[in-house]
């Protein structure tokens, strides 16, 4: 029986049936979230499968909690903190599950959460597991949080803003104003770094490196291992206690199988190797904005170059069009987007010849 056909046609009708696909291997993909290439680079595999071999145990085995914490994932952990400037870190088992871990255990009965309109789905899913109040402000707009914060009827006991680095589908960095009001307003700031670590900032460690924002005891990072670092995973970098309090109240992290010891040790190996070749990724990355603005007259300050089509059919029949010349771009629809786009990713494992004849064509 089709339990859900008529929800499916409805979906389909208006051109936003999703479904897997398998892709020529060969095709030049600008289209995923590795932005820097890595995941095709097999000297960094084999590196780490040499390291995971040593290893008594391949495997997790249970959470954390019990006796899945492994040497992988505490050195990880603490090689972040170093170079972030945080005082501790714990790693958890994806971005989405990482978003739930924050707010839904940080955000208590009498808590307000401010949280930008276009946060990832994985936050905005875990408000409705919380107690708290959720109110949601104007995209990257510091003057609306700010009205928002003002009109309060009443003082919380706690006050969390939550913004992303980078924003997934505009490119776009989130204004460092957000401290300023954060540190105002003694709020926690918890910052979304999926799309920025590894891609903006002086050592390419995101949006508090971004703008040279020293960590303190209000602040949370949280970064995912699936984009620039190439493996799965994520991590959330704060201080002790509030590390301490998401160990004791973060269900994903207590009830949860310990993260991946391979997808750890590997987005280790690949952090180390991005610290390493900085210079020359950041000197690539700005060549590569640099063509995107020649040919396209498009200025983005990440990899992420969207392009507003407006029409579900038209975004995929370019999206088509595309792979026929053996190029992937991603045909963003509804509900990820208000309007439909094309989603170039400007990958540094593409050679400019291709990336400039790719741009030609849009």
């Amino acid at each position: 029986m089709n339990y859900y056909k008529k929800e499916l046609d409805i979906i389909e009708k208006s051109n936003r049936l999703r479904k897997r696909k398998l892709f020529d291997k060969n095709i030049l993909d600008l289209a995923s979230n590795d932005y820097l290439g890595l995941s095709t680079r097999k000297s960094l595999l084999k590196k780490t499968y040499r390291k995971l071999k040593k290893q008594k145990s391949h495997s997790s085995k249970s959470s954390m909690l019990v006796n899945g914490y492994s040497s992988i994932h505490q050195k990880f952990e603490k090689k972040l903190c170093k170079l972030n400037g945080f005082e501790d870190g714990i790693v958890v088992g994806s971005g989405f599950l990482a978003n739930i871990s924050l707010i839904e255990s940080l955000i208590r009965k009498k808590d307000i959460l401010f949280i930008d309109e276009q946060y990832h789905a994985s936050g905005v899913l875990a408000t409705k597991l919380i107690q708290g109040e959720v109110i949601v402000f104007k995209h990257n707009d510091t003057e609306d949080l700010e009205e928002k914060l003002e009109k309060l009827s009443y003082i919380p006991d706690r006050i969390v803003i939550a913004i992303e680095g980078v924003y997934s589908m505009g490119g776009d960095i989130a204004p460092k104003e957000f401290n300023d009001i954060a540190l105002k307003n003694k709020a926690i700031l918890l910052v979304d770094e999926a799309h920025s670590s590894g891609v903006i900032g002086k050592n390419l460690l995101g949006w508090f490196d971004y703008f040279n924002i020293q960590p303190q005891a209000n602040h949370i990072k949280m970064g995912t291992l699936g984009k620039a670092y190439a493996s799965y995973g994520a991590y959330i970098l704060a201080s002790h206690h509030i590390i301490s309090f998401l160990e004791n109240r973060a269900k994903p992290i207590i009830y949860a199988t310990a993260p991946s010891l391979f997808d750890i040790a590997l987005a280790h190996t690949n952090l180390k190797y991005i610290q390493k070749h900085k210079k020359r990724i950041k000197r690539k990355i700005k060549i590569y904005q640099k063509i995107v603005k020649n040919y396209l007259n498009i200025e983005t300050q990440s990899l992420i170059v969207p392009i507003e089509i407006a029409d579900n059919k038209k975004v995929i029949e370019i999206q088509k069009q595309l792979i026929e010349k053996n190029y992937l771009v991603g045909a963003i629809r509804q509900p990820t987007v208000k309007k439909a786009i094309l989603r170039v990713i400007i990958k540094l494992d593409i050679k400019k010849r291709d990336l400039k004849n790719m741009v030609r064509y849009l």
